[in-house]
């Protein structure tokens, strides 16, 4: 099945292109959630007269996420959290986390756009990438602190 993409997909395509994909991927996921529409003669022909407004949509798109980018790669967040000997933390810190210490910067970040191999469980500095959109992408320092006790 041919389908027309509307917005960006992560391991598909970009908006405006005419992909190659499984009918029930087309008709259940894609098409239904407004991603796509079905590549017949007349929504080919309808894209290619929108397709200078498409491009220019993209574009604008591109720009904001890189200007996001921009400011989120300024940023250096702290977060303090409880750790035992060896600098080793009692948990962990999480993209949820993370999204948070971004959030009382003011500046708002899906949990699932930042990437972390693994969960971070040591105190020191990190850099966190954080994927805005399919090519443009932002890292953030981060610095992990010991908490101090609230007892002393």
């Amino acid at each position: 099945m041919k389908v027309i993409l509307k917005e960006d997909v992560d391991n598909l395509g970009v908006m405006g292109a005419i992909v190659d994909v499984a009918m029930g991927y087309g008709r259940n996921y894609l098409i239904p959630r407004n991603f796509a529409v079905e590549a017949s003669s007349k929504n080919i022909k309808e894209y290619e007269h929108q397709k200078n407004a498409i491009l220019v949509k993209a574009s604008k798109i591109r720009a904001t996420a890189e200007d996001f980018a921009e400011k989120l790669s300024a940023l250096t967040l702290s977060i303090e959290a409880k750790a035992g000997e060896e600098d080793k933390l009692f948990g962990s810190v999480t993209s949820k986390d993370i999204a948070e210490a971004i959030a009382e910067k003011g500046m708002e970040v899906d949990k699932k756009k930042i990437q972390l191999d693994e969960p971070i469980k040591r105190l020191g500095e990190y850099d966190v990438a954080i994927k805005i959109q399919q090519d443009v992408s932002a890292t953030v320092k981060l610095e992990v602190k010991k908490k101090e006790s609230e007892e002393a």
